[in-house]
């Protein structure tokens, strides 16, 4: 099988179900465990540099990681968050590691469900940038995020509670009112759970509508590559 490298940290929760979710597939299975390499960044460091739009030493900082899985022998590599892959594109042309976009593997399941109309959740950058849009609107794919209150709400939920492992009733009940807001406003078929620490605490489909668990997404189309 081919080996894993996984830059992760960001934060630390979402990491370990990326190596919960690989690794329990493998169990009991005949051809044993795929080689998994960690490479664990500081999520404090690089949402200091977000919040400053250091896009620049966002992607220097990644390829420090990325560099550090090629060089310790990874034949592929995922960045196991969403909010990086707003310099996906500068990360991947600056290293000879192939790396798995996490927004190309949630539009092929998005495709599979024959979705039109998802919503979008995640931090305030991934919902203000243009990272999904640009991949989805051109499949034909309409995005909705929430309104500027909602993402100041979701972003300081994640960064005060999700990113150090704090997940309260209270939270969720306000996440499952955002996403009720924007399938009254938008008549969405699915909400994008575009931060790795969303499915944490998010874990089921609700509403009748898919809840896309992008970490869940991206460590599968690691165990489909891998072998």
């Amino acid at each position: 099988m081919k080996k894993i490298g996984i830059v992760g940290g960001l934060g630390p929760e979402p990491t370990i179900e990326y190596y919960r979710i690989i690794t329990s597939h493998f169990h009991g299975r005949s051809e044993g465990y795929p080689r998994i390499i960690i490479y664990s960044l500081d999520v404090d460091e690089l949402c200091r540099l977000f919040e400053a739009e250091r896009w620049d030493e966002v992607t220097g900082i990644l390829l420090e990681g990325v560099n550090a899985l090629l060089k310790g022998g990874a034949d592929f590599g995922l960045i196991a968050a969403n909010t990086p892959h707003i310099v996906f594109d500068d990360v991947q042309e600056a290293s000879l590691l192939p790396l798995l976009n996490i927004v190309t593997e949630t539009l092929r399941v998005i495709k599979n469900k024959n979705l039109r109309r998802v919503g979008l959740l995640g931090t305030k950058f991934t919902m203000q940038a243009t990272l999904f849009q640009k991949e989805l609107n051109p499949a034909g794919i309409e995005v909705f995020v929430p309104d500027e209150s909602e993402q100041e709400y979701i972003q300081d939920k994640i960064y005060s509670e999700l990113t150090v492992g704090r997940f309260t009733d209270e939270t969720r009940s306000g996440l499952h009112d955002i996403v009720e807001n924007l399938i009254e406003r938008h008549s969405i078929e699915g909400i994008i759970l575009g931060c790795t620490e969303l499915p944490l605490i998010l874990k089921k489909d609700e509403y009748g509508i898919p809840f896309l668990n992008t970490t869940r997404i991206h460590a599968e189309s690691a165990i489909r590559h891998c072998s």
